[in-house]
């Protein structure tokens, strides 16, 4: 089966966050990170099946869904799970945040790299936790983290991970992986391991490793966060878990979450069931579109002397360093240009855009040529 990944889907004046947020400016937007491919028809057609059932009460997780997660992550990843292990949240954030709440107190700090999807910042932010930032640093055309020791205080207790990295695209081999299992280890660190990206590896020499399965003690330590949101484009529904294998940690998690974080939407477990047991053939026709359009992004900005961008092994987000187009805030002044990228100061360095390719070539295409004429006009 063939899936139309060049399809036009007009979004303009729908409830889309992303397109919704520049009005009728003309102003293309490559920001948040969601697609505007149509989901798969496995998903729409599970949505419809249960809306046709006409009665939309309360719901419980579907044993399906519980059965398929422990399959599909013993099959593609070779993490062995128990069910008991997964708590069912209504986003991968809110689990960002219950981990900062649960794990840490008054006083201790978290830990994170930068530059770091933005959430992570605020996680620690809105609890009023100090958060010691590790630098990614280009080794080998990858953003890798530096694991400084001289920044620890002795005071942290959470390590946040984030693995396929946002928004440098990395996905993290074994052995870099272990380096942060030790260094969680000499600090005696919980780990919270965001994975969200897990599925959307584009790179063919890379594979997703979970934080959790390196060893009994990466488990037992970590808190893992996945969802089939980012992957089949169904953020807006909101089917998230968090897996913690260790008991004690499972129970203080549960206990930040209750009676603040509501259970998850029933047609976001329909979804989420649908995707992650019928969407495969879906995803690997994305893999392949989202490959092409990635390899053709890096060509065209390498063609461009005062911007640097590396390819990035996962996601659909593009890190572009803009430092030699010597503009106060390149998020704004391609804005300008009608290019509506993330800023690079939401992730902690103002030099750099964050670009969502995951749209159709055309208005790839589009995007790359005003890019083009931004870059010119300050020649």
């Amino acid at each position: 089966m063939a899936f139309d990944f060049d399809q036009w889907i007009d979004r303009r004046h729908s409830d889309s966050l992303k397109w919704h947020k520049y009005g009728d400016r003309d102003v293309l937007p490559l920001w948040v990170a969601d697609t505007d491919f149509r989901s798969p028809p496995c998903i729409i057609e599970a949505i419809k099946k249960r809306t046709d059932h006409g009665v939309l009460g309360y719901g419980a997780t579907p044993t399906g869904l519980i059965d398929i997660t422990v399959s599909r992550l013993a099959q593609r990843y070779n993490w062995h799970i128990q069910p008991e292990w997964i708590v069912m949240l209504p986003g991968v954030v809110c689990g960002l945040n219950l981990s900062v709440r649960a794990f840490t107190e008054t006083g201790q700090r978290t830990v994170a790299p930068t530059p770091i999807y933005p959430p992570f910042r605020a996680a620690s932010k809105l609890a009023d936790r100090e958060q010691v930032n590790l630098p990614l640093q280009l080794h080998n055309d990858r953003w890798v983290m530096e694991l400084k020791t001289e920044a620890m205080q002795g005071n942290e207790k959470l390590l946040m991970l984030c693995n396929p990295q946002n928004p440098g695209g990395t996905v993290y081999r074994r052995d870099e992986l272990e380096a942060q299992l030790a260094f969680a280890q000499q600090y005696d660190l919980i780990v919270c391991s965001d994975e969200i990206h897990c599925d959307l590896v584009l790179s063919r020499d890379a594979h997703h490793i979970p934080f959790a399965a390196l060893s009994e003690d990466a488990a037992q330590r970590s808190i893992t966060l996945i969802s089939p949101s980012k992957t089949f484009n169904i953020a807006g529904l909101g089917a998230s878990m968090a897996i913690i294998p260790n008991a004690e940690l499972r129970k203080r998690f549960k206990q930040v979450r209750e009676g603040i974080v509501p259970g998850v939407d029933i047609l976001a477990l329909v979804a989420a069931e649908a995707a992650w047991r019928d969407g495969d053939e879906w995803l690997t026709e994305q893999i392949s579109y989202l490959r092409a359009n990635r390899d053709w992004l890096v060509a065209q900005v390498k063609a461009l002397p005062e911007l640097r961008m590396n390819a990035p092994e996962a996601t659909y987000l593009g890190w572009i360093d803009a430092s030699r187009l010597d503009v106060a805030s390149p998020a704004l002044y391609f804005e300008k240009h009608g290019l509506g990228f993330s800023p690079g100061r939401d992730f902690g360095d103002d030099h750099f855009v964050r670009f969502n390719f995951g749209c159709t070539r055309a208005l790839l295409e589009r995007a790359v040529d005003r890019l083009q004429n931004a870059v010119k006009a300050r020649r």
